[in-house]
């Protein structure tokens, strides 16, 4: 586990996160490994791993979270860097595999749990992944991701929340 540099990177994106309408919300840090964090949300209660892209510049972000009350376990989430253009495929390269995400204006998700669960085993053996798109003037755009870390904050995420209900 790194706790240097890479925390710096992660707060600012962590701190938007976890504000609701203004008002900050209580959120407990798991910890940060290389380029992702693991975080706690108790009062939902919600688990996630997340990353900003290597261009830290960017709004985007990829996360992977746990929804004890709901279920719901290992769900992958993007927020895009860019508004995406209305009808433009999201598509997810994780090492060699591919993956057609559903998607919203910002936001893109795998179409279901299974997909789910293919995309966190690919992020377990890959170095990096990437979300390809176009924006709403028709340009292509990337966010990659560094998956260095992504293992071990996808795991402290599920032990986060294992015993939330």
């Amino acid at each position: 586990m790194r706790f240097a540099g890479g925390v710096k990177a992660l707060w600012p994106l962590a701190l938007s996160l976890l504000t609701v309408g203004g008002v900050a919300q209580a959120r407990d840090s798991l910890g940060v490994f290389e380029a992702w964090g693991a975080f706690r949300d108790p009062g939902t209660p919600r688990c996630y791993a997340i990353a900003m892209p290597v261009a830290a510049k960017s709004q985007g972000f990829a996360a992977v979270g746990s929804w004890p009350r709901q279920r719901v376990r290992g769900q992958v989430h993007f927020r895009l860097s860019r508004m995406r253009a209305d009808e433009a495929a999201v598509i997810l390269n994780v090492g060699d595999r591919r993956f057609t995400l559903v998607a919203g204006q910002v936001d893109a998700w795998a179409p279901d749990a299974r997909a789910d669960a293919a995309i966190v085993a690919a992020m377990r053996s890959a170095t990096s992944m990437s979300v390809q798109t176009r924006d709403a003037r028709g340009r292509g755009f990337a966010d990659t991701y560094a998956l260095r870390g992504a293992a071990t904050a996808i795991d402290a995420a599920a032990l986060g929340c294992a015993r939330l209900r």
